[in-house]
């Protein structure tokens, strides 16, 4: 079996190259916005990153996250995923190496993941920070 490392350290390589890659998600770490298990992302090589992009990151220097950005301060990034309550990590901008321009749902089909609608979403929801833990305990419980 090959492990996700050197899946990831693949993708990062030709996403690098200009090719577009599709990349299935696990955890819970971006619901609602993605749904890890049913659904993938599609990275591209990122021409600039900007606070409220998703992209694919390598954090602390020890593991690999598809998380949104939520500031820049020069060279350094925190990022947080759409279904964490508190939890930032950290890296800088040459650490971002793809940024997701769609989420491919179970059926197959892609969907802009920056869309009006989704835009204004994540805006939203992340100002939704203090009450996010219990839509998500809802959102699972009706999800299953």
């Amino acid at each position: 079996m090959i492990s996700d490392a050197v899946i990831l350290d693949e993708a990062v390589r030709l996403v690098n190259d200009g090719v577009s890659v599709t990349l299935p998600v696990n955890g819970r770490s971006m619901l609602p916005f993605i749904i890890g298990g049913e659904e993938s992302v599609i990275l591209q090589k990122p021409e600039a990153v900007a606070v409220g992009d998703v992209v694919l990151a390598w954090v602390e220097g020890c593991r690999w996250v598809v998380h949104r950005i939520i500031r820049i301060d020069g060279d350094r990034v925190t990022l947080m995923g759409d279904g964490n309550i508190v939890g930032t990590e950290h890296c800088t901008v040459a650490d971002v190496k793809a940024r997701v321009t769609h989420v491919v749902d179970a059926q197959g089909k892609p969907h802009d993941i920056y869309n009006r609608w989704r835009t204004l979403g994540a805006r939203i929801w992340y100002r939704l920070r203090p009450v996010r833990r219990y839509m998500l305990y809802i959102y699972r419980k009706v999800k299953g």
